[in-house]
């Protein structure tokens, strides 16, 4: 395609995405459906574009209003992820100056907020837990794209052969830091053609994802609930941590996320799963179950913001009246899961939040409203799940993942067990 040609579509892109009234993921799928005719380079420009643009929108918005030309034009100028050579092919001699000139701007001198490129409900609460330098740290990690981590499906192979089945694919993997399950993959390779992957030996899994199913530990032969199972990634971790053994009910009220399973489910070769819609936290499901579970892990509905290295757009669609809803589904969809533990069975409370709102505020007030769940100190019950260095991994008890610091999506997770 021309080079003019791609950067208007690409301007058409920027233009559907920036009305956030969808997921940014869902809308350029729907573009590309739209576009049949682009090739998979050109598509990786425009995805890698726009994704570029929503990590730092209030920068670009901010430079993009000098110049001339449509609006969404120079913001794709500004994004642009694809070949220099490719851009300038498409560019004018005045839009060539021009960009020239607003890339010569030096981001120190920009104001705090076009540099970490937060809305100030998301940047205020988080400076004010990490203090200056630790924040600016985070808001570097959270404009950079997150390399891809691959579960290792134990049942299948072991990590170490799967890493050599990867070399022999042409992709270099190394373990993950601290998952003792997880490989680590720079770029975007095309998986789902590999036998390793069409088999069910490895899953895109992100290593904090892998963590939270070492936490919940399900043994052997236990009867173990995935609350919130949606697509059911960290059922199938459970699942193979399980040994295929047992009883695995992974229960949510989305029957399209658990669709996402039922292929999923296939290739891992586990048969100890039940999947099952609910129609709410209080199914009568659910009831059911009280006081005969081994194990329930409950990852709540939450923000998402601890992936915004993945889905910058959930900063700029989230807001403070959704969080507050948030905490409302999460109280009560964490105390109707309780009521499934029975003694002595371990109970996991787990968000892919940032916001102490989300997850320390809703932990504390469970465990002053149930006072027979003992808190379950966190890095014993990972290093019992042979995960290396736990400790860099806990605050106050608790799982607390940060991009910055652990280079894995933000993550935060609670256990307790309950009194015999």
């Amino acid at each position: 395609m021309h080079p003019n040609a791609l950067l208007e579509l690409c301007g058409e892109l920027i233009a559907a995405v920036n009305k956030l009234d969808a997921p940014a993921d869902a809308t350029v799928s729907a573009f590309f459906r739209q576009h049949k005719n682009l090739g998979q380079r050109e598509r990786a420009s425009l995805a890698e574009t726009v994704y570029a643009l929503l990590r730092e929108r209030l920068k670009f918005q901010n430079l993009a209003q000098s110049g001339s030309g449509p609006l969404n034009r120079r913001l794709a100028m500004l994004a642009w992820r694809g070949s220099d050579t490719f851009l300038r092919g498409a560019l004018s001699p005045a839009e060539q100056q021009w960009l020239a000139q607003v890339q010569a701007i030096s981001p120190a001198s920009l104001p705090p907020k076009l540099r970490h490129n937060m809305p100030d409900w998301l940047a205020e609460p988080l400076l004010a837990r990490l203090g200056e330098e630790e924040f600016w740290q985070l808001a570097a990690s959270l404009n950079e794209g997150a390399p891809l981590d691959l579960r290792v499906n134990t049942l299948k192979l072991k990590r170490e052969e799967a890493q050599a089945q990867l070399a022999q694919a042409g992709i270099e993997a190394i373990p993950t830091p601290y998952s003792p399950l997880g490989l680590r993959v720079d770029g975007k390779p095309a998986l789902n053609k590999l036998a390793l992957f069409t088999s069910g030996a490895i899953e895109v899994q992100d290593e904090g994802s892998q963590l939270l199913a070492l936490l919940l530990a399900p043994k052997r032969g236990e009867m173990v609930v995935d609350f919130c199972a949606g697509a059911g990634g960290k059922t199938l971790a459970l699942g193979a941590a399980m040994r295929n053994t047992g009883r695995l009910y992974a229960f949510d009220v989305s029957g399209h996320r658990l669709d996402a399973l039922k292929p999923r489910l296939a290739r891992s070769g586990l048969s100890n799963v039940y999947p099952a819609q609910i129609a709410h936290e209080r199914d009568e499901r659910v009831k059911r179950l009280a006081g005969k579970i081994d194990r329930v892990l409950v990852d709540a509905p939450c923000s998402g913001l601890g992936t915004l290295r993945r889905n910058p757009d959930l900063k700029w669609r989230q807001s403070p009246q959704a969080v507050v809803e948030l905490q409302a589904k999460q109280r009560a969809i964490l105390a109707s899961a309780a009521r499934l533990v029975k003694p002595g069975g371990r109970l996991v409370y787990a968000t892919c939040s940032l916001l102490d709102a989300e997850n320390e505020v809703i932990a504390a007030e469970f465990a002053a409203a149930h006072p027979d769940f003992k808190p379950v100190a966190a890095d014993e019950a990972l290093a019992k799940s042979q995960v290396e260095r736990a400790g860099e991994l806990v605050e106050n008890g608790a799982l607390r993942l940060w991009p910055h610091r652990h280079a894995m999506d933000g993550f935060f997770a609670v256990a307790w067990e309950r009194a015999a």
